[in-house]
């Protein structure tokens, strides 16, 4: 009996101590170097429109004089990060046709990624697009891996959430293959942070959709991390550098063969007057006027660079800002402004978001997390 106990004992310890050690390390003392703000330190602001459906993006096949459409648009402010996964979802229409000549429409995340994904399972691709890689909406993405900004969640039916949570776990599979310098892809801590507790349902928890997509996941007792705010949590993700990751993904689809050629589409004949029969259709906000599809609208993203900091090595999620270190600059971000078709940078959001940033890395100085 004893020793049944005993191994009893040593099961459970070797069960917990994972969780002990979890735990310990959202503890550990480490020294976050604060970023440099000021508006001396801006290189560039750039504003882009995310293309943003209430109900969530769409993948699904469409029969229109004999060819087949599959759509796959709609993605919000994730991308970036559901690009692999909704590509995938695509390619599963595509192959229950019988037609392996594929036009891609769309040079940005979505287009390059369906087009990568259909090469690698057989497919003749050319892309048809009007701006490639860098030039397009993906280009001015802050890169994070994370689905923000993508519906709203009484307008999200069951049919949609089990259609993003395939496309998310694929494309965080995905990714993970992916990480080093040459697609720009690498881990990063992220700390959320606010002065109402957080929520403990809904996307960032550990019950949601995106549980277990969120590895070293912890809430942070008060007085355990620096932030000027009485709530903060920890998770890791990847993040992307859009002008590595961009022009690497280009530079993979040229190689595995597709057909790149610059073309603008004014309405739906004349991509039907392709000689493809089957069309993947990665236009984002375009879709609004190809297929009068009226519940497509922009969301406005304005951000503001500074120069690099290479020790800067965590992100932060306060209240309607983020910052994202990258190797081409600091990424300070903060606006959704719905249905502005505008991208001209606004003065006036350069201020706030700067604003708000300064006051929460000058308050950051040295304290350990």
């Amino acid at each position: 009996m004893s020793a049944l106990f005993s191994r009893r004992g040593l099961l459970r310890a070797a069960m917990l101590s994972p969780l002990v050690c979890r735990a310990r390390a959202a503890r550990v003392s480490r020294v976050l170097k604060p970023v440099h703000v000021s508006l001396d330190r801006v290189i560039r602001t750039i504003a882009g429109l995310r293309p943003f459906r209430p109900s969530g993006f769409v993948v699904r096949g469409q029969n229109i004089d004999g060819k087949v459409i599959v759509h796959n648009y709609g993605h919000g402010g994730a991308g970036i990060t559901l690009s692999w996964g909704t590509a995938h979802l695509a390619a599963l229409e595509a192959v229950r046709t019988h037609y392996r000549d594929a036009a891609v429409i769309g040079g940005g995340v979505s287009g390059l990624t369906a087009a990568r994904i259909l090469l690698e399972r057989g497919f003749r691709v050319t892309i048809y697009a009007r701006e490639f890689a860098t030039n397009t909406t993906s280009g001015v993405a802050g890169g994070q891996w994370f689905p923000f900004t993508f519906y709203d969640p009484e307008k999200l039916t069951r049919e949609v959430e089990e259609q993003f949570v395939q496309a998310a776990r694929y494309a965080y599979n995905r990714y993970q293959t992916l990480v080093g310098s040459y697609y720009g892809i690498r881990w990063l801590t992220n700390y959320q942070m606010s002065n109402k507790p957080l929520p403990a349902n809904g996307l960032m928890s550990r019950t949601g959709p995106m549980a277990g997509m969120m590895p070293e996941y912890a809430n942070l007792p008060r007085g355990s991390h620096p932030f000027p705010f009485r709530y903060a949590r920890q998770f890791d993700t990847m993040f992307i550098e859009p002008p590595v990751y961009l022009e690497t993904m280009m530079s993979e689809v040229r190689l595995a063969g597709a057909g790149i050629e610059n073309r603008e589409f004014h309405d739906t004949a004349e991509m039907l007057a392709l000689p493809q029969k089957l069309i993947v259709n990665c236009t984002g906000l375009e879709a609004k006027s190809l297929f009068q599809d009226e519940e497509l609208t922009p969301i406005k993203g304005q951000l503001s660079i500074l120069l690099p900091q290479s020790e800067v090595d965590y992100a932060t999620l306060p209240p309607e800002l983020y910052m994202f270190p990258r190797k081409d600059g600091i990424v300070l971000g903060g606006t959704h402004e719905r249905g502005v078709w505008d991208t001209s940078p606004e003065e006036k959001e350069v201020t706030r978001i700067l604003t708000g940033h300064r006051a929460i890395f000058e308050k950051l100085g040295r304290t350990s997390v």
